[in-house]
């Protein structure tokens, strides 16, 4: 069977001010195009439809439309919560989706068993997908654990939890004829961030290893890490990363979306297929002088300016590169702060210091300054 991988759309995503949602709609046309020529059985979404737990009626209305052309496509259509959306919020959607035939799952509920989701390709071929959304530690761990774990013991008592889960969920796939596959929206030990991720849900807490995924796994899709990457595993594992860089910290990225051909009796074989309908986001560094030849016009900038800090210099370096979204003296132009202290520190007595952190401060109590004298006195004489 083939499947097309994707993830982290993270639709509604305002970068430094700039809505984007123009890129969004071009980046997912793209991904369609992509599932109309590649002929997928089946489209896994794995999680961060949205940028935002709260997404505007128009983010909502570009993910549906995504999620209703890729099934128009004909492919089973597989969609998890990630830690950016509203987990209750998706399976609210749930009444529409069923309708159109997709299988939206937003957060765990208290029945497991709808997490795992069979069906069976054209050619007969027949598979089960475990769909886990993303699982806060807050959930997987009880709070009366919390409180009495160390952050350390929190972190494997989170994996742990994982494991189980995993484990119990995956436990039809020890049926023979059927290709197993899980998806999951989470951390792996060991792997790359993209560089636009929300720290907080990537390492804090929520590094799982790979080892939790089961071995007669055929294909695991992750999402989360934005970065499109294989992990090492007891199983095919990989991160198909974002269709578009979402930060600048993600410049270097390769936009894809993965299409993966598996079966029982075949290792499963990925293939990256670009994205390139999104604008780059480049970072340039320069005088005035040098940034005048700079020639991006397609490309979001983030612009370090090797200029003497004044007013008016943003305006400038904007007028000449109308691209740029983020524009910066070059950490190299700011003054030493540290060095100035220790020049003006330099030859200076203790009580001349003492004396000009009291002026500082506005300290003019009497005596402060003799007490002072006393004290340094006392202890000069002790050495």
């Amino acid at each position: 069977m083939r499947i097309l991988h994707t993830s982290d759309w993270h639709v509604g995503k305002v970068l430094k001010g700039r809505n984007r949602l123009d890129e969004h709609i071009k980046v997912l046309a793209q991904v369609v195009e992509i599932a109309n020529a590649e002929r997928p059985d089946l489209v896994i979404v794995a999680g961060d439809l949205y940028d935002t737990a709260a997404p505007t009626a128009d983010a909502t209305r570009v993910v549906t439309r995504a999620l209703s052309a890729l099934r128009r496509t004909g492919a089973t259509v597989v969609a998890i919560g990630g830690n950016h959306d509203n987990g209750p919020a998706l399976d609210a959607l749930r009444p529409w989706a069923d309708a159109a035939g997709i299988e939206l799952r937003g957060a765990i509920r208290e029945n497991p068993e709808e997490l795992l989701i069979k069906g069976q390709t054209e050619a007969g071929e027949r598979w089960q997908l475990v769909a886990l959304p993303f699982l806060s530690q807050r959930y997987a761990v009880r709070a009366a654990e919390m409180y009495e774990l160390s952050a350390a013991e929190a972190t494997q008592t989170y994996a742990d939890h994982m494991a189980r889960l995993i484990e119990k969920l995956a436990e039809p796939f020890a049926e023979p004829g059927v290709i197993n596959l899980l998806t999951a929206h989470l951390t792996i030990v060991g792997a790359s961030a993209g560089g636009g991720e929300r720290e907080a849900h990537t390492i804090m807490g929520y590094a799982v290893p790979a080892t939790i995924f089961p071995r007669n796994t055929h294909y695991v899709a992750l999402g989360h890490l934005h970065r499109a990457q294989s992990v090492i595993s007891p199983c095919p594992t990989r991160y198909s990363g974002s269709p578009l860089a979402v930060d600048f910290g993600e410049e270097e990225n390769i936009p894809s979306v993965a299409i993966v051909d598996v079966g029982t009796d075949k290792a499963a074989r990925v293939r990256d297929v670009p994205i390139t309908s999104a604008r780059p986001l480049r970072t340039a560094r320069g005088t005035l002088e040098q940034l005048s030849t700079v020639n991006l016009p397609d490309a979001w900038l983030r612009v370090f300016v090797r200029e003497t800090p004044r007013v008016g210099l943003r305006e400038d370096v904007q007028e000449m590169l109308p691209n740029a979204l983020e524009v910066r003296i070059d950490p190299e132009m700011m003054p030493n702060r540290a060095g100035e202290r220790m020049a003006q520190r330099a030859g200076r007595s203790p009580r001349e210091l003492f004396g000009d952190y009291l002026d500082a401060r506005g300290n003019a109590e009497e005596g402060v300054r003799e007490l002072f004298d006393e004290l340094y006195d006392e202890v000069s004489s002790t050495q």
